[in-house]
This record gives C-alpha cells, structure tokens and sequence, in this order.
C-alpha cells in the first residue's frame, strides 16, 4: 500500500518554469506548499537513467537530500515510435543549451518526413521522503504529431502535438484543459489516489 502525504511542504524539483507552474497549480487543491529546487537554489542533478521513472527518482532524491523535505519530481518526454522512440527522455536535450524546442519540433518534422505521425507523451512522478521512501507513477497521452505548430499556451512540444479525440493541439489548449487530460495529469491523478486522502 501506498504511503499517505501529509507534510505542509513539498519540493517541486525542477528548474522548468512551465513544469513547475503545471505541478504547482496541480497540488493547490491539496492545500500544500509548493517550492521548487530552483527558488532554494539546489543544482540539477545529472539526469543518466535509461528511463523516464529512473531520472524522476533521480531528480526526487537529490531534492531531497538539498532540502531535508520531501519532493516531487516529473521526467517527461515525447515518445515517436516512427523514430525509435525519440526524443523520449532526451525530450529537453533535443532542444539544446538554449532549450529552443522551436528547433527540436524542427528536427522531428525533418526526421519524421512522411512517416507514421503517431506520438505519445509520458510523464514520470517521483514522490520522496527523506528517510528514503519514494513512490512512482507513470502517466501517458497518446496523440499526433501537427505541422506547422500551432497555439502557445503550452510548452516543449505542445504545439505540434494534438490529442486523439480533439482538433486543437496542446499549445492551443486553455491550461484548466491540458490539466485535464494530460500525461502529467494522469500520473498526478494516480499519485492523488494512492498518496493523498480523499
């Protein structure tokens, strides 16, 4: 069974500006405090998993050990089977130094070419204590890749991915909407379910 969360505390640890208003807004219902790793100035750790859950648990834990709290911590990426599963969990290093994902869509169109346009988000939750305890979660969204990009209320890859089920991409979705059905939000409803009492 699950660990319950009730700490006043929490860290979100990320240096993403986009990821940490997405999760941060997730958890105001819960009535926790949410900081994240780049306002108490700790250090991005070194993302070397082969998987999504391995560098969530990565990123957990080194907030935790920076801050004696316990901390969140996402690792996300767009799956392109068409592409051997890239750029998958080097999703942000696709975007280079700069993190200009108007390049990494570029890339994926010029790769993409006329193949299989299918494509699906993942979005791995870590959620750590500092006696060591952590618990996993995994969410998905599946969908297809757009070109050109449309809409900039999102961010990454947002506007070249459009959910199955809808004619808008993520980057024209009103964030109350993205919330609902995204990658991040499925993981965070599992993590809700299993982790905070109803």
């Amino acid at each position: 069974m699950a660990r319950l969360f009730n700490e006043p505390e929490l860290i979100i640890a990320t240096h993403n500006p986009g990821k940490l208003r997405e999760i941060a807004q997730l958890f105001e219902p819960f009535g926790v405090k949410a900081l994240s790793a780049g306002e108490l100035g700790l250090p991005e750790p070194m993302e070397d998993g082969l998987t999504f859950t391995a560098n969530a648990e990565v990123k957990a834990r080194a907030a935790v050990e920076g801050s004696d709290k316990p901390a969140v911590s996402d690792d996300s990426g767009l799956v392109v089977p068409a592409l051997g599963g890239d750029p998958g969990i080097y999703s942000a290093r696709w975007a280079g130094p700069d993190k200009n994902f108007n390049v990494a869509m570029q890339r994926i169109q010029n790769e993409l070419g006329n193949k299989d346009r299918g494509a699906y988000f993942v979005a791995a939750l870590a959620l750590a204590w500092p006696d060591g305890h952590i618990e996993m979660f995994e969410g998905m969204v599946h969908g297809t890749l757009v070109w050109p990009p449309r809409g900039d209320l999102g961010f990454g890859y947002d506007p070249i991915f459009q959910p199955d089920g809808y004619d808008i991409t993520f980057g024209e979705f009103e964030p109350s909407a993205k919330h609902a059905i995204s990658h991040r939000a499925d993981a965070f409803n599992q993590m809700v379910a299993a982790c905070f009492a109803p």
